[in-house]
């Protein structure tokens, strides 16, 4: 027979199993209910915002040492020819002026500098640079001249269609490399990174070979 001391533990061991399940059956429901809103707010992954200015065109955008002015945009269509696939691509214009106080040096406007935003975060694509006078690719902006009258492409799907279409801006900081690493520390343009992203409506034109 159990003596009094012996009912007396049991008592206690019990209710403090009974404590120790309602804890947790508790702590099992919010970790269920912490699930449940991660999943319902987009998963587990970090949801950021965008860090730089959207700007609807006509805008103008100071990135580095260039300013640029964006116009309009235009998806070139190419048809389908007995000798070659259909072909798109997106043009944006521009106008560009070199605004390079450091080194007031003459200089083109690299491809990686103006970059297509597709939706759906997929990959961002590079322009092929600037062409301007008409159709000089890789035309070189003289440092205190006016702004000049500039286009660049971006390679696209020949099915590729959009109502609005973002291009994101790069800005090249003038900073020298880490001279505690051995590097030289004298400064140059380098170390793009995103100062904006301009939003245009593009129009649609076919490129038929036979005019512009």
């Amino acid at each position: 027979m159990e003596s009094l001391d012996e009912v007396i533990d049991a008592m206690i061991a019990d209710r403090v199993i009974h404590r120790h399940r309602r804890v947790w059956l508790l702590v099992i429901a919010l970790l269920v209910a912490a699930i449940l809103v991660v999943l319902a707010t987009g998963g587990w992954k970090e949801k950021k915002g965008r860090t730089v200015p959207t700007l609807d065109a006509p805008a103008t955008v100071t990135a580095g040492r260039f300013e640029y002015t964006f116009t309009k945009a235009e998806i070139v269509r190419k048809p389908k020819t007995e000798y070659s696939k259909a072909e798109a691509s997106l043009r944006v214009y521009f106008t560009a002026k070199n605004i390079d106080t450091e080194e007031q040096k003459s200089e083109s406007i690299s491809g990686e500098l103006l970059r297509f935003v597709p939706p759906g975060h997929a990959d961002l694509v590079e322009s092929n640079g600037d062409s301007c006078k008409g159709d000089n690719l890789n035309w070189v902006l003289v440092y205190g001249l006016p702004p000049e009258e500039c286009s660049t492409k971006f390679d696209v799907g020949p099915n590729f269609t959009a109502d609005v279409v973002e291009i994101g801006v790069l800005q090249e900081h003038y900073e020298g490399d880490n001279s505690a690493l051995g590097a030289n520390p004298k400064p140059y343009w380098h170390n793009p990174d995103a100062a904006a992203v301009v939003r245009l409506k593009p129009t649609v034109r076919i490129d038929d070979g036979k005019s512009e």
